[in-house]
C-alpha cells in the first residue's frame, strides 16, 4: 500500500512546479503581440535591407524563395545567395532569376575552416558581401515561401516596435501523414520551454529566434563580429540572437503565419532526423538549462498520456494522491488539445495527404520528448550534407 501511494506522490512532486511554469508562460499568451500582416513600403525604406540565403544543393526548393522575392517591392537593395559549392544547379537558377530581377546575385563561400558549422559560415560570408548603404541584414533559408509585403512587415515592425533583431515563427507546409502526425508534437516542445512567439523574454538566455527569417540591423550585427559568435552552433539563429540580446540590444520573436510559410522535409523520418536534433537548442544553452527544459518537458508533455493510458490499463486502487495525480494529467491533456487548437493556423495542411492526423499529434508528443533526449546531448556528426567528426560539444 505504501509503494502504491509513494509512486503517485513522487510523480505528483515532479509534475506540479513544471505545471505551474507552464501556466505562467501560457497565460501571457493573451498579452502577445499580434501575427504580422503584410504591408506597402513608406519612401524612407528605399533600399535599406540586404537579404543574404545559403544555398547547398537546394535546387528542388529554392524556386517558391526566389519568385517570393523578387515580389518583394524596392525596400530590398539586393538579395546574395550563398553558394557552398551545390552540385545540382542551384547556381543556376540563382543566374536565372537575376535576369529578371538584377538584385540578385551568387557567389560561392570560401572552404569551411575548421571549428565553423556551414549555414553560419555561408551566412557571414555573405554578411560580409552586403552593401554598406544598407541599414538591415535578412537572412533567410531557401525553403521559405515569402508572401508579398513580407519584408516591409518586417522592418516597419521593428521600427516601430524598436527592435534590433527580429525574428519570425512561420505557416508550415505537411504533405505527408507521418508528418502531419509528428512535426506539431515536435514543435510544441519549444511552446512548452519558452514563450510563444509574440512574448518576449526578459532573460537573454531565454530568447527564441527562427533563422529561416531573421532580420537585423546591420551595425548591431557587426558590433557582434556578424556571426562569428555562433559559429560552431547547430542552432546558429538562436545563439547569435541570445548573444545579441546579451549586449543589450532588444530582440523580438513574432508571429510570421500570414507573411511567409516554409515546407521543411520531406517525410516523417527526415523531420525526425534532421529537426529533430537540433530543437533540443544544446549550443545556445547552458547543461543547467538543458536539464531543466528537459525535466519540465518529460513532467508535462511526456507523461500526461502515459499516466493516463497506465490508469485506464492497470486500473490501480483510487485513493486521494492517486485522484490528483490523475486529475493533473488529465488537466495537461487537456491543456495540449487546446494549444493544439491554438497553434492550427501555424500549419498549411491544404494539400496534404492524412491532414487529419494533426489532431491526434498529442499522441506522438512522448515519441517527440523522445527525440529532444536522444539529442539533447549528442553533438551532429552530419548536417545538410556535410560531416563535422571534428566538431566538440558545448
Amino acid at each position: 500500500m505504501i509503494i502504491d501511494s509513494l509512486l503517485p506522490l513522487l510523480l505528483l512532486l515532479f509534475q506540479v512546479p513544471a505545471t505551474a511554469i507552464l501556466l505562467s508562460r501560457l497565460l501571457k499568451g493573451p498579452m502577445r503581440h499580434p501575427p504580422l500582416q503584410p504591408q506597402q513600403p513608406t519612401p524612407e525604406m528605399l533600399g535599406s535591407v540586404s537579404i543574404v540565403v545559403p544555398t547547398l544543393n537546394e535546387a528542388l526548393r529554392i524556386s517558391p524563395l526566389l519568385a517570393g522575392l523578387s515580389q518583394q517591392s524596392y525596400e530590398v537593395r539586393e538579395i546574395i545567395v550563398v553558394d557552398s559549392r551545390s552540385v545540382d544547379g542551384t547556381p543556376d537558377l540563382v543566374k536565372a532569376a537575376n535576369t529578371k530581377d538584377p538584385r540578385f546575385r551568387v557567389f560561392t563561400d570560401d572552404p569551411l575552416p575548421p571549428g565553423w558549422v556551414g549555414r553560419p559560415w555561408a551566412l557571414h560570408n555573405g554578411f560580409l558581401q552586403t552593401a554598406k548603404g544598407s541599414k538591415w541584414f535578412l537572412g533567410m533559408d531557401a525553403d521559405v515561401q515569402p508572401h508579398p509585403g513580407l519584408v516591409a512587415s518586417l522592418v516597419e515592425t521593428a521600427e516601430a516596435e524598436g527592435y534590433d533583431l527580429v525574428s519570425l515563427s512561420p505557416q508550415f507546409i505537411l504533405k505527408y501523414p507521418g508528418e502531419c502526425w509528428l512535426q506539431p508534437a515536435l514543435l510544441m516542445t519549444l511552446l512548452y520551454r519558452f514563450d510563444s512567439a509574440g512574448v518576449n523574454s526578459s532573460q537573454a538566455e531565454r530568447v527564441m529566434a527562427n533563422g529561416q527569417c531573421f532580420l537585423c540591423r546591420r551595425e548591431v550585427l557587426g558590433a557582434v563580429d556578424g556571426y562569428s559568435s555562433a559559429k560552431g552552433s547547430f542552432c546558429d539563429d538562436v545563439t547569435l540572437a541570445r548573444n545579441v540580446a546579451a549586449q543589450g540590444f532588444q530582440v523580438g520573436f513574432l508571429d510570421g503565419a500570414k507573411v511567409l510559410k516554409v515546407r521543411m522535409y520531406e517525410g516523417a523520418w527526415e523531420t525526425w532526423k534532421e529537426w529533430g536534433r537540433s530543437l533540443d537548442l544544446k549550443d545556445a544553452s547552458s547543461r543547467a538549462q538543458i536539464w531543466g527544459d528537459l525535466w519540465l518537458l518529460l513532467a508535462v508533455q511526456g507523461l500526461p498520456l502515459i499516466v493516463v493510458l497506465s490508469y485506464l490499463l492497470i486500473s490501480p486502487p483510487i485513493h486521494l494522491t492517486m485522484s490528483l495525480l490523475l486529475g493533473l494529467n488529465i488537466f495537461l491533456l487537456i491543456i495540449r488539445f487546446a494549444l493544439l487548437l491554438a497553434i492550427a493556423p501555424s500549419y498549411d495542411r491544404t494539400n496534404s495527404q492524412g491532414g487529419w492526423l494533426f489532431w491526434l499529434s498529442p499522441l506522438a508528443d512522448p515519441l517527440a520528448v523522445l527525440r529532444i533526449f536522444l539529442s539533447a546531448f549528442r553533438q551532429p556528426r552530419e548536417w545538410r550534407g556535410r560531416e563535422y567528426a571534428d566538431m566538440v560539444s558545448g
